[in-house]
């Protein structure tokens, strides 16, 4: 069951075949423009465009071709439009015209800039029990099916076992473990405690059972869906005691419910175990009510840390609440995502000059083995930052927050991993917040040491809105903005307040929103926005919650 398995690939008809491409599992670095080289280039590819055009009317000679090609031709106002901007930058820049707004990191100077205002200003501190005003008013709950078993076929019995690989970081294993027994019902599979895969980025070895109760998990499905621990004897010795050699298939992010009764079921009805690797988004969001509702039961019941977690994490909360007493023990914990990895796949530039660069070209070669190499790719942090892409350092966080009205008396605990370079980066952030907290300061190095550093910044919303009554409470940073507010060397601290105030009544607003449609993307999920799929569940959580906390994503 723990050897490694090698890479397979569905062929089709059902079974597996070996995969030349190595099957990496490791996360796509962000899509970047072709290179170029100019403004003489850019009009070169512009042409080539409409030449390309031409060739589609004259060299294929009929409607039906130009038909068949139509794709194309709808394409081409798509990327002429990058295309033209990328020159319009070029030759910007060839002319020595100042970059677009946002574009640069300038924060660390706008601080500088402003630090005796900001310093001084704690006439008008926001009362931590009153940030969140508007409400969600709630439909009618309908009840929870009683059962999933077995609802498609006409044998009670179950078709086989289902094995599955969950790939990348703790947030991508969850929504795997989710995705998992949803499809163990789709299917009528007996489902094995999901493996984790090896990743050389989070190099975290833990299995399921390390971060989850294994048998709160199989109890809390039974009726659902069945667990089973590991596959029986008689079907590991039937594949040679190797997990690679069960049939393995390769199935594409967001496949259909009629892919898995279609081309997976016979399979697995005919064979008795199958094994999906890698197994991250490995199926729609739109599935049937009862198999979603297995994806709600699973995240928001089964899925019950395990006992050291749930310990460790006690201690850090009641020991945050006595470092709170001033705010009558609230706090505002502050999801950072400035962790080396995070600030290498961002491919954003900082404040940190040559060695910085030298430093991030590394750690992205090591954990991510050429993949920002590639020709076809290039680089442009500017663009990263103004589009929203860039993590916020702890600097920007700390002048957000003092413009929103958080005074130095708050009392924040930051939940990260280890911050990149943390003593320069986290000295603004104490100058601005004295009361920080950590979990490396809240609790003794033996009583860490059996943990590393992981966070669920999605579905900490979405358990946020499942236990508020569809309330995030959590303040989503509108960074496109934020920015270019923090590259304008002429705006004063009285301008930038009203903005930050501005953007906490927006998240406040936004905190209740559902949207209108869910596109197939972790974003508007139910593990971020589980009402109303996941509501019928909240009759075991009608208690209203007395929250501690006023979280930042």
């Amino acid at each position: 069951m723990a050897m490694k398995p090698r890479s397979h690939s569905h062929n089709g008809n059902g079974y597996a075949s070996d995969a030349s491409d190595g099957g990496s599992s490791s996360p796509s670095p962000p899509p970047s423009p072709p290179r170029h080289s100019g403004l003489s280039h850019c009009r070169r590819r512009v042409r080539s465009k409409v030449q390309y055009a031409q060739s589609l009317k004259e060299g294929f000679g009929g409607s039906i071709l130009l038909r068949r090609n139509l794709r194309y031709l709808l394409l081409l106002p798509l990327l002429y439009v990058p295309g033209l901007l990328m020159c319009v930058g070029s030759f910007s820049a060839l002319l020595g015209r100042p970059t677009p707004p946002g574009s640069v990191y300038r924060s660390h100077e706008m601080f500088r800039r402003l630090w005796r205002d900001i310093e001084a200003d704690n006439s008008s501190a926001i009362e931590l029990s009153s940030v969140w005003k508007f409400k969600r008013k709630l439909k009618e709950q309908r009840p929870c099916p009683n059962s999933t078993s077995g609802q498609r076929f006409e044998s009670s019995g179950p078709s086989g076992y289902l094995i599955v690989e969950a790939n990348g970081g703790l947030n991508q294993q969850r929504s795997a473990i989710c995705n998992a027994v949803a499809v163990a019902g789709l299917l009528n599979a007996i489902l094995v405690i999901p493996q984790f895969d090896f990743h050389s980025v989070w190099r975290d070895p833990s299995e399921f059972g390390d971060i989850y109760d294994e048998d709160h998990f199989i109890a809390t499905l039974e009726g659902y869906v069945k667990v089973v621990k590991k596959l029986p004897d008689a079907l590991m010795e039937m594949h040679d005691y190797n997990i690679t050699n069960v049939p393995t298939f390769r199935i594409q992010a967001w496949a259909s419910v009629s892919y898995y009764l279609e081309e997976v079921y016979p399979v697995l009805q005919k064979q008795g175990v199958i094994r999906v690797a890698p197994f991250a988004n490995r199926l729609a969001m739109n599935v049937p009510r009862h198999i979603q509702y297995l994806r709600c039961l699973t995240n928001y019941e089964a899925l019950k840390f395990s006992s050291p977690i749930s310990i460790l994490a006690n201690k850090i909360v009641n020991r945050m609440v006595e470092k709170s007493s001033r705010t009558g023990g609230k706090y505002v914990s502050v999801h950072l995502r400035f962790e080396e990895d995070m600030v290498a796949f961002s491919c954003c530039v900082y404040d940190g000059g040559k060695a910085e660069n030298i430093e991030m070209d590394s750690v992205r070669e090591k954990g991510w083995r050429g993949k920002f190499k590639r020709k076809d790719r290039i680089i442009l942090p500017g663009l990263n930052r103004i589009t929203g892409k860039c993590p916020l350092s702890p600097l920007e966080v700390g002048m957000m927050l003092r413009g929103m009205g958080f005074c130095n008396g708050t009392s924040i605990y930051l939940a990260s991993g280890k911050i990149y370079q943390a003593e320069r980066h986290l000295a603004p952030l104490l100058k601005m917040f004295p009361h920080l907290h950590t979990k490396e300061s809240l609790v003794t190095p033996d009583e860490l040491a059996p943990f590393k550093g992981g966070n669920f910044p999605h579905f900490l919303m979405g358990h946020r809105r499942f236990l508020y009554y569809g309330h995030a409470k959590t303040i989503m940073p509108d960074k496109r903005k934020l920015v270019v507010l923090l590259q304008d060397m002429g705006l004063s601290w009285k301008a930038f307040k009203y903005q930050m105030k501005e953007m906490l009544d927006e998240s406040d607003r936004k905190g209740i929103l559902v949207p209108r449609v869910r596109k197939f993307n972790r974003k508007t999920s139910v593990y971020t926005y589980p009402l109303p799929e996941c509501r019928c569940l909240q009759k075991s959580h009608n208690t209203e919650r007395n929250s501690n906390s006023s979280f930042f994503n």
